[in-house]
């Protein structure tokens, strides 16, 4: 599988991760085999949150880690905090917390429940109307002179957000998670429709793509296969005829299928270094995952954003 350099590190990690936030759906049998089939697909990074299935997620990662034929070594290991998510009300997020007492509490319950000594990377998990810079480097400071968090980064901030942060931390923030699909193309579309006043042209994340290339960000597209605000999957969905007709076409002319064609859509924007796949059935894995190393030229890629219903001015 196509490699990558996650932000201005050496560090090599596969163009496809695999995100677990459905493990906590499987045993730990069927959790060993998604883990051995991206394994063997190339897949080497995993990304995950201290939120997925509230917790149950990591859990059973680290018992299928552990009764697999893989070693910690074999993986890059990420994953996320700052979301805080009420049990009292069922699990209900209520608000987001950056606390350095928050963040080095949740960092603990990752690593004890995935079963591993360190993270290769922390990401904040949506941004904080009320974070204090000065907080966040106090907790990434102290996880990092622990040895717990080697990298980190963030997911859903706009780039201000970025800088804010940035400009207390002694770390360098190396990546930048975001939603991104052939359905859901804002921040692209904003850079296509530049001095138009069209509502494609309206800016909704401060020229986010741009940035990220600018500063060295690895942008992880996630939902790759979703339309909206994951509001479903896109692929095979008659409610979207046009798009899956030339994803089907394109596929068949590669000898893929059509989720490796909207992985690969995405990973052609010179921006985007990851596709994060959620998929927890193996030979879907082994499908999307073919994508990382599909070539689409500039009209394919055009062709595939115009058929899934944008335009270009």
């Amino acid at each position: 599988m196509r490699q990558i350099k996650i932000g201005n590190t050496n560090f090599s990690a596969s163009a496809i991760a695999f995100g677990i936030m459905r493990m906590n759906k499987l045993s730990v049998d069927e959790a060993v085999k998604a883990l051995e089939t991206a394994h063997d697909t190339g897949i080497n990074f995993i990304d995950s949150s201290d939120i997925y299935g509230h917790g149950k997620s990591e859990e059973t990662f680290g018992e299928a880690l552990e009764k697999s034929s893989l070693s910690r070594d074999d993986f890059y290991i990420q994953s996320k905090t700052g979301i805080f998510e009420d049990e009292s009300q069922n699990y209900k997020t209520t608000r987001y917390d950056f606390s350095k007492e928050h963040i080095i509490k949740s960092v603990d319950g990752i690593l004890s429940r995935m079963k591993i000594d360190y993270l290769d990377s922390l990401l904040l998990h949506r941004p904080d109307a009320l974070m204090d810079p000065a907080e966040i480097a106090a907790a990434f400071d102290e996880l990092q002179k622990d040895g717990k968090v080697r990298h980190f980064g963030v997911s859903n901030f706009n780039p201000m957000q970025v800088e804010l942060l940035q400009a207390g931390l002694s770390q360098k923030l190396l990546i930048n998670q975001l939603q991104l699909s052939v359905m859901h193309t804002g921040p692209i579309d904003f850079n296509i429709h530049t001095n138009m006043t069209d509502a494609r042209s309206i800016d909704h994340d401060r020229g986010v793509l741009d940035y990220s290339r600018l500063h060295n960000m690895t942008v992880q597209a996630w939902s790759p296969f979703q339309y909206g605000q994951i509001e479903g999957n896109f692929i095979g969905n008659p409610r979207f005829p046009e798009v899956n007709d030339v994803l089907q076409k394109l596929a068949d002319k590669k000898g893929v299928s059509k989720n490796a064609i909207a992985a690969a859509w995405i990973l052609r924007h010179p921006a985007i270094g990851q596709v994060i796949i959620g998929t927890m059935t193996p030979e879907h894995i082994v499908d999307s995952a073919k994508g990382a190393d599909v070539s689409l030229t500039a009209q394919e890629w055009y062709d595939i954003y115009l058929a899934a219903g944008n335009d270009l001015p």
